[in-house]
């Protein structure tokens, strides 16, 4: 699946304003340079919506909510239907929460949610006004995220997430939280990667270049168009380097409070995959695409602040590493719940492909300090950044779960006083205390230990652990169903 054969690196070629063909990079042509909202942080009512509206000089309303697996669902709407989305809701076809990630309906017992006996009825949803932003490809476009009401809140992952926000700020407590992403980028389009049968695909550089300052020198248009798009899309990145693997990029976005948080790095996936095509280009936000590379995270940095003053609660003078008893409580709580939450966090078969020793991904439920081998690393960042890092969670993962069963966790962690056990000092593979605490090595094994958990029925709620675990099964069902090369290979003839 890799293309190590390949001696000279194609030059990655952005497309003109318009959507023309991609032109050379380093062409003397001037890039479309994405606007930043402006004022959207003042609109909170319909009138303010109708006035930014006219004083940007939108033309184009896009408005879209996130299912299951993540995946933005949405579509355009005129001046009136988003006035009155915004006004009184709207309705959009339960099939988003009823279909996989291929629209393909989920069967089973258990998906009681959406299916033949709702008639596949509307949802309702309720457009969130502090979601506002512009389209940084598309002209005088804006676009609003929802999160489903009524009968189907309660396995809506945008409306979970908010659920569980709540429950943080009747604790006094304030959420800031950043995610990182590691994916991809491919020199093929969605046809010819479907022609390729996804083997032998062009990275859109070659060679193992961590951090390397020549890729992104050389390829600095692509880098700069990028961090334009992403400042454009309110989705500001702080870091964007190269990893160690052909053609792998990480981006680092910058924090957020709550649920503003999740919205970006949702948007960014989203969007950083709409980049790319328009070059002619593809990124993969896969787990594990390769056998011959580390998998790609999409680590979470979460932190507390006190609710009135801003302040960071996780970090005191004098204690250990910084943590305040706070911290040592929250981080407890992750430590203790991530077995049961694993497949809120690790949600697709692939995932489960990065979680093997000497990947760069944790294999047991373990923190540490400054140790990127745990599940939970702890950064000793002061009163400005004392934090921890989820670095549990892959590509893959729904932001909105990912951040929801972290918080979450923490949380039930201070609730009931839990104790932190000793941090891993060096290598967690090969530590015997961390053996001791194994996480579910498959998606059928994560489902299973989600819906017998009391602590997620507890704070997810019945519907959400049913309907989510029987959503997992049924990912499992389809990859058992498949006969994959690797078993051609290692059984057609020898057996």
């Amino acid at each position: 699946m890799t293309a190590r054969g390949r001696t000279t690196p194609k030059q990655p070629k952005l497309r003109a304003k318009g959507g023309g063909r991609r032109r050379a990079a380093g062409a003397k042509t001037t890039r479309d340079e994405p606007r930043a909202d402006v004022g959207t942080e003042g609109v909170r009512t319909l009138r303010e919506l109708d006035a930014w509206i006219e004083r940007e000089g939108i033309r184009f309303f896009k408005i879209g909510v996130f299912d299951v697996d993540g995946v933005l669902r949405g579509k355009y709407v005129d001046r009136e239907k988003l006035r009155s989305a915004v006004d009184k809701g709207f309705g959009f076809c339960d099939v988003v929460l009823g279909w996989d990630a291929h629209d393909a309906l989920y069967e089973g017992a258990g998906v009681t949610v959406s299916g033949w006996h709702t008639g596949y009825r509307d949802a309702a949803v309720r457009l969130d006004l502090a979601s506002l932003r512009r389209i940084p490809f598309e002209e005088d476009t804006l676009l609003l995220i929802g999160s489903f009401q009524g009968d189907y809140a309660d396995v809506c992952p945008r409306t979970l997430l908010s659920r569980t926000l709540d429950r943080a700020e009747a604790m006094g407590f304030g959420v800031r939280a950043a995610f990182e992403y590691e994916f991809f980028l491919f020199d093929e389009t969605p046809a010819s990667v479907r022609a390729k049968g996804y083997r032998n695909l062009e990275p859109v550089t070659p060679g193992m270049f961590g951090y390397s300052v020549l890729r992104n020198s050389v390829h600095a248009e692509l880098y700069h168009d990028l961090l334009d798009a992403m400042k454009g899309l309110d989705c500001a990145l702080e870091g964007l380097h190269t990893e160690t693997g052909p053609g792998v990029i990480e981006a680092a976005i910058r924090h957020a409070r709550g649920l503003a948080a999740a919205d970006k790095a949702a948007l960014f996936k989203t969007f950083t995959k709409v980049f790319a095509q328009r070059a002619d280009l593809m990124a993969t936000f896969m787990a594990k695409w390769s056998d011959d590379y580390p998998g790609q995270s999409g680590h979470l940095h979460l932190s507390l602040c006190d609710a009135r003053s801003g302040r960071n609660v996780f970090h005191v003078e004098g204690g250990r590493f910084g943590m305040s008893e706070t911290m040592e409580r929250f981080v407890a709580g992750q430590v203790r719940y991530l077995p049961e939450l694993l497949a809120m966090v690790c949600s697709t078969i692939n995932a489960y492909r990065r979680l093997v020793p000497g990947m760069w991904a944790p294999t047991s439920a373990t923190w540490g300090v400054e140790n990127r081998t745990t599940a939970i690393r702890v950064i000793p960042g002061g009163a400005g950044g004392q934090r921890s890092e989820y670095r549990i969670a892959p590509a893959d993962g729904n932001p909105y779960l990912v951040l929801a069963a972290a918080l979450a966790s923490g949380l039930r962690g201070i609730e009931e006083g839990l104790a932190l056990p000793d941090p891993i000092e060096g290598n967690a593979y090969d530590d015997p205390n961390a053996r001791r605490r194994p996480l579910p090595v498959t998606l059928r094994e994560a489902s299973a230990s989600l819906r017998g958990s009391k602590m997620a029925r507890s704070v997810f709620g019945d519907a959400f652990v049913d309907h989510y675990a029987a959503t997992r099964d049924w990912e499992d069902e389809q990859f058992r169903k498949q006969v994959s090369d690797w078993d051609l290979a290692r059984y057609f003839e020898i057996i």
